[in-house]
């Protein structure tokens, strides 16, 4: 008995080139739907205030962790002193690696992530000031984050909707928006990149 076709097994090089032009699109429209207003000007006076003495610690799980840890990096070669924090490693005795100093960037897309939520509401308790980029203004980040920038909502390049890709991509751009602009607060220059 023959294997039958998957989907998509039949395309052309023309419908491969319009796919991935679909999907660019999607990725690009959900960047160029975010709304920058005073949340994001809150957030950048928040890293700067709290980076002084203390650290930008970024955490989120599964592939807003990879998009955290992508950023974290942005802001240490941008001359913001930051780490990565996986979440679940917070919650089984890494907690000690955020000082009452910090300040806590979190990612998640449905604002409702378990592990991301327990550890926002330690950090509250503690006082220490989380930012939170999610996807739902209503979720449970939003309501324990001091600040919350929000991607909206975004309908995923993956035909099924399911694979994390506009909302990925809409969150590194947020989050790299952030990294820059309080680098530009900072007068962050080349003589500055060259040392970090």
């Amino acid at each position: 008995m023959a294997n039958k076709a998957e989907p998509g097994a039949t395309m052309t090089s023309d419908d491969q080139s319009a796919f991935a032009r679909q999907v660019l699109r999607a990725e690009a429209d959900a960047v160029a739907r975010i709304v920058i207003d005073e949340s994001f000007h809150e957030a950048v006076d928040l890293v700067l205030d709290r980076t002084g003495d203390g650290a930008l610690v970024v955490t989120g799980l599964g592939k807003s962790g990879i998009i955290a840890q992508k950023l974290s990096a942005t802001f240490v070669s941008t001359g913001t002193h930051s780490h990565f924090l996986h979440p679940v490693e917070a919650l089984h005795g890494d907690l000690g690696r955020i000082r009452r100093d910090d300040v806590v960037l979190a990612l998640s897309r449905s604002g409702n992530t378990d592990e991301i939520v327990a550890l926002a509401t330690i950090l509250r308790q503690d006082q220490v000031p989380v930012i939170a980029i999610t996807g739902d203004d209503g979720g449970d980040l939003a309501r324990l984050a001091k600040v919350n920038l929000s991607i909206g909502d975004v309908t995923e390049a993956c035909p099924m909707n399911l694979a994390p890709t506009a909302s990925t991509t809409a969150m590194l751009a947020l989050g790299d928006a952030l990294a820059l602009t309080v680098s530009r607060r900072r007068d962050f220059g080349i003589d500055d990149f060259q040392r970090v």
